[in-house]
């Protein structure tokens, strides 16, 4: 039979009897040295979030080696559940108005702090050196990729991203129809935000419930492939985009929590984000959509540019602080260009035709006095659309977009309109029909007939 192993012949810790450790003890002494607490459901420390708990359970093991002889990997399991309750606090609230780097805090008034001398939600990895010198590589690709105008609205929104806050009220898409480089941002942008971005996909935080507790105490989410599909829901994508302190989040099994949220999301995609469903204003007016040059036929590709890029952080990250500033100083109102302005309203047009349906010429006509039943006002729009290749909405969308939109082109929606048999139904007075469907079908475009002379004078 083996010998039971001796203990070494030197002074006890007072969490250790010479049998059993006291995990309480042990958490009071650890915590006295080392600065940790526990909120919101993680560890933090004066290097921000504990992501990964390895180097934690390293070190709590370099304390038990001398003293534990068997079930270490559970001993320090106990501990750490133990030092969640000992290093626990009420909260850690976002801090807006500053950012915390490698090399200490830098506020928005561009005062800056060295050390890190206590427990902070986010801790970026980059420094703070104001003489660092000018990203000249990142400036020129910007000015090959992007429109000059448009260089602004990014800047201003990868600033805005260095802090926890919200107040901007949006996303961001970069769109592009392949090859230029575009995605090569997000990668720069890990070398300035570590851990505390993260990659994901918008149409998984659209469709999947548990999704945004993944994005818990994150500063930026990128989407460095956006999906085409257009979304199901856009409630999860909108309520993120907005939060404006503690959210409702879940996870698998778990019973939901209030969280702080303040993840930004940038995408990068091939065409526009588009909703099967939401026609509201609210989901397009959150988008930033930035639109690429086209990609030179004769272009030659560095493959090591994302890696020169990265040497270029202190630079890259005093060029997005001064966004941050200017955004701050325009009360979180983001810079646009006309062509910004425009993506918008062409993004909600390709998913909302209805208006432009009412602006047509030879299908309806704005006219006080007449009306059209909301009936064949959808027959007329599906005429349209069909003989303009767009794709129609069903027509409780149609009917949803048409009541919404009635004030702004004078129209009034009542049940008091008479169709072409006589009874009364709903439909919009304001509105004439200059053609009608043709009789083999909704889309008979053949046979469809103009009836301008039945218009009253």
């Amino acid at each position: 039979m083996g010998q039971k192993k001796k203990l070494p012949d030197r002074v006890l810790p007072n969490w250790f009897d010479g049998k059993t450790i006291n995990e309480a003890r042990f958490c009071e002494e650890f915590l006295q040295t080392h600065r940790i607490a526990f909120a919101n459901g993680a560890f933090f420390t004066p290097d921000g979030r504990v992501t990964d708990d390895l180097p934690l359970r390293a070190e709590i093991y370099e304390a038990l080696k001398g003293w534990a002889i068997s079930n270490i990997p559970k001993k320090i399991s106990n501990i750490l559940e133990v030092m969640k309750m000992d290093a626990q606090a009420p909260d850690l609230p976002p801090e807006p108005d500053r950012i915390h780097l490698s090399n200490g805090t830098l506020l928005l008034d561009g005062s800056f702090l060295e050390g890190r001398p206590r427990i902070v939600r986010n801790r970026l990895p980059v420094r703070y050196n104001p003489d660092a010198p000018s990203p000249e590589r990142w400036l020129r690709f910007l000015g090959d990729l992007l429109y000059p105008e448009d260089i602004p609205t990014l800047q201003e929104f990868i600033g805005y991203c260095l802090i926890p806050s919200n107040k901007g009220q949006r996303m961001m898409v970069i769109k592009g129809s392949g090859g230029e480089g575009k995605s090569q941002i997000g990668s720069v942008l890990s070398s300035i935000f570590g851990t505390n971005m993260k990659d994901g996909s918008i149409g998984k935080i659209s469709e999947n419930r548990f999704a945004r507790a993944d994005l818990e105490h994150i500063l930026l989410c990128v989407d460095d492939d956006m999906r085409m599909e257009a979304l199901r829901q856009t409630n999860y994508v909108k309520s993120i985009v907005t939060a404006q302190g503690k959210m409702d989040l879940e996870r698998k099994g778990k019973q939901s929590y209030q969280g702080w949220m303040f993840a930004r999301l940038l995408a990068f995609s091939n065409g526009n984000l588009q909703a099967l469903f939401d026609r509201s204003d609210g989901f397009y007016r959150r988008q930033l959509v930035l639109t690429t040059k086209e990609r030179p036929k004769d272009r030659v590709d560095d493959p090591d540019l994302a890696e020169k890029m990265k040497a270029e952080a202190e630079g890259i990250f005093l060029w997005a602080f001064e966004g941050l500033q200017r955004l701050a100083a325009n009360n979180f109102r983001f810079s646009e260009s006309d062509r910004v302005a425009e993506n918008r309203e062409n993004v909600k047009r390709e998913n909302n035709n209805v208006e432009e349906f009412l602006q047509s010429e030879g299908y309806i006509l704005r006219k006080a006095d007449c009306s059209i039943s909301s009936k064949e006002l959808y027959e007329i729009y599906r005429m349209w659309c069909e003989e303009n290749s767009f794709p129609s909405l069903k027509g409780r969308s149609f009917g949803d977009c048409m009541v919404a939109l009635a004030p702004k082109y004078n129209l009034e929606y009542h049940n008091n309109v008479h169709n072409k048999a006589g009874r009364r139904v709903w439909g919009y007075e304001g509105l004439a029909a200059l053609v009608i469907p043709g009789i083999g079908g909704v889309y008979g475009g053949s046979s469809r007939t103009y009836v301008q002379d039945e218009l009253p004078d």
